[in-house]
């Protein structure tokens, strides 16, 4: 049974928003560090957006800061990436994590993540 499951993503215009969510019911304790990574066609994943719980930390790559938000509303399970402003170079499939790193920018940055969901893709082109 997959234990995070996303939903959102889609086509959208350079400059448009769009929503992706999260189902981490398994992962609301205090534990895991929660986040979401892309990848593009010939690129490595990477991580965008990590936040703690713990810590309270949050961290954003360059290249989406100020454009997108992370959240999450514990008491239903759900994490949340807002995305704004959408450029082209946005287009990835992108994927929700979470395990039990330090902080949030040790789960973007350098942990070797065991839990991902199933990814969903993001397009951005007009």
């Amino acid at each position: 049974q997959a234990q995070l499951v996303q939903s959102g993503g889609g086509l959208v215009q350079p400059g448009g928003s769009l929503r992706l969510s999260c189902r981490a019911s398994r992962y609301t304790s205090d534990d895991y560090v929660i986040g979401w990574f892309r990848q593009a066609p010939g690129k490595e994943r990477e991580g965008i957006s990590c936040m703690s719980r713990s810590d309270g930390s949050t961290y954003y790559s360059d290249a989406v800061k100020g454009r997108f938000t992370i959240s999450e509303d514990n008491a239903k399970g759900m994490v949340y990436l807002e995305m704004n402003n959408l450029k082209p170079e946005d287009t990835a499939e992108y994927y929700c994590a979470a395990d039990t790193a330090p902080n949030a920018q040790a789960l973007c940055l350098v942990w070797r993540v065991a839990h991902w969901g199933q990814g969903t893709q993001v397009t951005v082109s007009s």
